[in-house]
């Protein structure tokens, strides 16, 4: 995991990207919380909150849960939104 986290800075250096660290506890338990109030399926909540750790950054998070909320984000994010949806729909619901 370090050395993942090393290879991405160090790629970031060189292509001056700026990189999001992972996602925080609080950010998961936000997420676990609003997708609860929209869902009501803990095993379902708990496993999306689980994959969004490990599919996407700190701040893309913070534009998943704006968007269960039903907040509009920026059209230039919708295919990195619809990937993430497939990929922890994939994870998540089986037979996806």
């Amino acid at each position: 995991m370090r050395l993942a986290a090393a290879a991405l800075i160090a790629l970031a250096a060189l292509t001056g990207t700026v990189v999001a660290g992972p996602p925080t506890a609080a950010q998961k338990n936000t997420f676990h919380r609003v997708c609860m109030s929209i869902a009501s399926n803990e095993p379902l909540c708990s496993c999306k909150a689980d994959a969004a750790v490990r599919l996407i950054d700190s701040d893309f998070i913070e534009l998943v849960i704006s968007a269960m909320k039903g907040e509009t984000y920026p059209a230039d994010e919708q295919g990195r939104y619809d990937e993430y949806i497939r990929r922890s729909n994939a994870i998540c619901i089986p037979g996806y």
